[in-house]
This record gives structure tokens, sequence and C-alpha cells, in this order.
């Protein structure tokens, strides 16, 4: 994983050494909002743009989908996601800023890690459907939107799970370097986002690494709970 020392200015504006509360603002602001998925394919432009933008109406989801996601709700999925310690490496050590279950009310958890510098972050969100149907439905209908939430990339096939795709880029104000990866596992959806400084775009062979690992631990987490 490269090296870098400005998440959201060149080095002339922001450097490592300003106020890391800040830029951790900065990355919390930028990661967790774009780290969600629908419930409804549907309803995926809604979902995954500002809880303030309003888009037109989705479709609701069926009678048997919206069952089988209140019974979800009532389970603990925390135990389904990385730790901290899983992405650390030699270059950065990364701590848990949050971790959350249902993420915007959906069945499942997320949790947001920062480095110790405060100047790279990642944030992965699972959500589970009734299905893995459902789960790839949500998935196709994510790939397509990626172009709206990364901007100069393309998405390429990611080589984990079902369905891996995977792009980079920047993000849609240009202020830092994104790379977003998705993927399912049996009927979890899980959505990796990867922020840092522009120019210095996280490498491939990490993000295939956290999703990788992301995927064994759904694996046997899932065994247990199911």
């Amino acid at each position: 994983m490269a090296r870098h020392k400005y998440l959201t200015a060149p080095p002339g504006r922001l450097a490592r050494g300003c106020c890391g509360a800040a830029i951790a603002a900065v990355l919390a602001l930028g990661v967790s909002a774009c780290g969600d998925l629908p419930s409804d394919p549907a309803a995926l432009e809604q979902s995954t743009t500002s809880p303030t933008t309003t888009a037109s109406s989705p479709s609701s989801p069926t009678s048997t989908t919206s069952v089988a996601n209140k019974a979800d709700l009532a389970v603990d999925y925390r135990h389904l996601l990385l730790q901290a310690e899983h992405i650390s490496d030699d270059e950065d050590t990364f701590t848990a800023r949050s971790v959350d279950t249902n993420p915007r009310g959906l069945p499942g958890a997320s949790a947001f890690f920062v480095n110790a510098e405060d100047d790279r972050a990642i944030s992965n969100t699972i959500v589970l459907y009734p299905d893995a149907a459902t789960a790839t439905e949500t998935l196709k209908a994510a790939t397509e939107a990626l172009h709206t939430k990364v901007v100069g990339g393309t998405p390429q096939p990611l080589a984990v799970g079902t369905d891996g795709v995977v792009i980079s880029g920047t993000s849609p104000a240009g202020d830092k370097a994104v790379t977003q990866a998705l993927f399912t596992e049996g009927r979890a959806l899980v959505r990796l986002d990867f922020e840092s400084a522009v120019g210095d775009a996280t490498s491939e062979q990490f993000v295939t690494n956290v999703a990788k690992m992301q995927m064994i631990a759904l694996q046997t987490g899932l065994q247990d709970t199911e």
C-alpha cells in the first residue's frame, strides 16, 4: 500500500501535521456518507446519495423482503466485520472510529477505520438480504451507478466473492482518491470504500487482500449465525 501525506489538499495547503481531528472529520464525512446499500435494488440511487438528497420514489420491496429484513434487524451482525488489526500492516495502523449495526436501518453492520495519521480511511458495509438472488440483483444495480460515485475510473472484475467489481478514481469533487469494491457472499452484499490523497490511490493488491479477508470472515460468520 503506497504511502501518502495529504488527503484533501496538496502539500502547500494541508500537511499531515495539521489538526488530525479536522482531517478525520473530512474522512468520516466523505466515506460514511457513501457506505450504505439499499434494501431494494430500485432504491439504489436514493440510498447512495447524500441523505438530504431527494430522488424519485423507488418501488416498494416485496412483502417477503420486508418481513425477512425485519427479522434480520434483530440480529447483531457486527461479528461479520473485519477488525482493525486485520487491515493494518507495516505501513498503516488502523483503528475503528465507529462500528454500527443495521446501517441506515438495513440488516447488517458497518465499520469506519482511519489510520494513525488520519490521512487514509476505509469504510466497510455489509447488508444482509433475504436471499442470494436479491443480493446479486442489488449488486448489479450498484455497479451501474458506480460512475456517479467514482470519477475517472472504469469498473473492473474483482476476483473475490460472487460478481465482484472494483473501480478506482477520484471523488466527484476531485478532492480525494477513491477506490470502491463490491461483491456478494451468499445473501450478503459487501461494499468497501478506500479513500486517500489524490494521485496516491490505495493499491490494487491491498484492496483485493482486504476484500478476500472480508469474504472469509463472512463465510465463517454466516455459518455460525445461520
